[in-house]
């Protein structure tokens, strides 16, 4: 069974389950709960790591120099049992390293480590790649945190997404899971999103550039909450329509092309990390009463 890790201080708690070192819970010292809660009515997530693929693969295979690989959507990590390697009163760390299993649907050897931090009202989450065997190694990141929609304290009033830097992104759609060629109109205006079910009938919005490094989630009479995100340039939300969560989704990698390649090194935004070098990426989350 997977181990839980609870971590707190003055203004926050959370808890990190050790399969896929995945977020469990994240409550502030009102205790109003943040996150969705796993409900397999909706969605069994809560806040998976996704590698070393965003999405998915067309047929659900890989080619990677030149050989044909499994791999399911969103990769590996998350069902993959993680070790806790350092833990304090207000952080822990997980770690995953390739193995047997690992090798066999991603011939690499690698380090992906999860680190959970907490100061003052803020969530740090924070994912290390290395790439500690030979050769060069090709991947996509991405996370997938689920908050509650409503916000407690605002059933029944409009939910807001707001991008720190004003802007309108396009907007892209899946078309049996891939990434669509069309460029659609962004649903942002001035920087503003008022959510809505139906704006989730066709699946996640994806927006490959442009959303910028913060945003806001927030509703009247709720705690507003703040995202930051570092090394992470794309951005998909993402709920199931009539779900009782909103997915705010940084990313360093998307799904394949509807019509291209399968080949991991093709897919859009794909990181390539050379022997022994590592890369970080990290959202936060602040909130404010």
């Amino acid at each position: 069974m997977p181990s839980i890790v609870r971590i707190e201080n003055s203004k926050l708690s959370a808890e990190i389950s050790s399969l896929g070192a995945e977020l469990q819970s994240l409550v502030t010292k009102d205790g109003a709960s943040l996150l969705w809660n796993g409900d397999s009515e909706w969605w069994t997530g809560r806040s998976p790591i996704l590698f070393p693929i965003v999405g998915k693969a067309p047929n659900d295979r890989l080619t990677i120099n030149g050989e044909t690989y499994a791999m399911a959507q969103h990769g590996l990590a998350r069902r993959r049992e993680f070790t806790l390697v350092e833990q304090t009163a207000q952080s822990c760390r997980h770690e995953l390293l390739a193995d047997d299993t690992t090798r066999a649907v991603y011939p690499f050897d690698f380090r992906l480590q999860l680190e959970h931090s907490l100061r003052d009202d803020c969530l740090t989450v924070t994912a290390t790649v290395t790439n500690s065997g030979k050769g060069a190694m090709p991947y996509g990141i991405g996370f997938h945190p689920a908050f509650l929609w409503p916000l407690p304290g605002a059933e029944g009033r409009p939910h807001r997404i707001m991008l720190k830097n004003g802007a309108e992104p396009e907007l892209v759609r899946l078309e049996g899971g891939l990434l669509g060629e069309t460029r659609h109109p962004s649903p942002f205006k001035a920087g503003e999103l008022v959510l809505d079910f139906s704006q989730f009938a066709e699946d996640a919005m994806i927006f490959p550039e442009g959303a910028g490094s913060a945003l806001t989630y927030s509703a009247p009479g709720a705690p507003k909450l703040h995202f930051s995100f570092e090394n992470l340039p794309n951005l998909a939300i993402w709920q199931k329509p009539g779900a009782p969560f909103i997915c705010i989704e940084p990313w360093h990698g998307m799904a394949a092309e509807q019509g291209g390649s399968d080949a991991l090194a093709s897919r859009p935004y794909t990181s390539t990390l050379e022997t022994h070098q590592s890369a970080r990426y990290s959202f936060s989350v602040s909130i404010e009463a």
